[in-house]
């Protein structure tokens, strides 16, 4: 059985002021960073040097600090069991509220999410196991396994980000056409490109649509499913690198994951869910002294001060929502990767 110890005894947790600090001196000195903010904006992780730490698990990319598990039998493979996720009642109040937010003309997109009371593997061998390019783990208390980038820097300081919205069961006869052409969708995903555009636009220049609506085939416990992408690129001024803190946290909480505008919608989001996301939705990344590349905290686990653990998963509504077809989607995504 794998060992799971408390992250706040072996690394300070720190607010988002003191996590910017820590980046933006890092990144002025040209060292090697982790860092983790959560969805709230209260809590943020730092780790100098994290190829050669074990405080927390990681992987970005090609990038990561994770050794073969400890404990876990060899070709495991790791299982959730849902005891309870949210009911239809329970989820149909929370649309309401958003709906009314979104008739009200307060905000044009709402990504509301919930929580499944699930019983699973051990969070390091879900970690070991899932295929994914975003993979963290705070042991004890949260593991993700995420397909979503939040913005990529490259060393020439072009940010880009890749706002990942709509989402269909790729076994449904001609769901890639279905997707593509579904007016609730596009409409969704240009209002999430436009406010990531807006969001590069507070950091960067000369922001533009490198590309609009691409598609990805993702394998799951559960079957395929299609997603949708898009990919934003600007150009971040010469000192960039000192300013990598101001530069993210700037961005915070992800465009993707809230909606736009984006004040308006994070009141609408705190009146509708039912409980803190945490980590939930915040956002993790790798900075190697030249460039960095991060992700968005969706699809994970995560351990509630209850202790219970909990899978989180959402998705965006509009107007032309429809709160039954929102409800299957939501359960749709609660799954581990394989």
């Amino acid at each position: 059985m794998a060992v799971e110890v408390d992250t706040q005894k072996v690394m300070r947790v720190l607010s988002h002021r003191e996590l910017a600090e820590h980046m933006d001196a890092a990144g002025r000195a040209g060292k090697a960073f982790l860092f983790v903010a959560d969805y709230e904006m209260k809590r943020g992780l730092f780790m100098e040097n994290p190829l050669e730490r074990r405080d927390l698990l990681w992987s970005v990319g090609e990038s990561g600090n994770s050794l073969p598990c400890n404990g876990c039998a060899e070709g495991a493979q790791p299982s959730m069991r849902v005891l309870r996720e949210p009911t239809p009642q329970e989820y149909a109040e929370a649309f309401a509220v958003v709906r009314r937010g979104l008739m009200r003309g307060d905000s044009f997109l709402v990504n509301l999410t919930g929580s499944t009371l699930v019983v699973a593997s051990p969070m390091e061998e879900i970690f070991h196991a899932a295929r994914a390019p975003y993979r963290l783990l705070i042991p004890g208390e949260f593991v993700c396994f995420s397909p979503e980038t939040f913005v990529r820097i490259s060393a020439e300081g072009i940010i880009s980000a890749y706002p990942m919205k709509g989402t269909i069961d790729a076994e449904i006869p001609d769901s890639r056409e279905r997707l593509e052409n579904d007016p609730k969708e596009l409409a969704e995903h240009y209002t999430i490109v436009d406010l990531l555009r807006n969001d590069l636009a507070i950091v960067a220049s000369d922001v533009r649509v490198a590309r609009f609506r691409y598609f990805d085939r993702v394998a799951t416990r559960r079957g395929d499913i299609y997603q949708t992408s898009s990919e934003i690129r600007g150009t971040l001024p010469a000192d960039w690198r000192g300013r990598l803190g101001e530069i993210i946290t700037a961005m915070l909480p992800a465009g993707s994951i809230c909606g736009a505008p984006k004040e308006a919608t994070l009141r609408i989001i705190r009146e509708a869910e039912r409980s803190q996301r945490g980590w939930y939705t915040g956002v993790f990344g790798y900075f190697d002294g030249h460039s960095l590349d991060s992700g968005v905290m969706i699809r994970c686990l995560q351990r509630h001060p209850d202790g219970t653990t909990r899978f989180h998963s959402g998705g965006g509504i509009t107007v032309n929502s429809d709160c039954q077809s929102e409800y299957r989607e939501l359960l749709q995504k609660i799954y581990l990767t394989r």
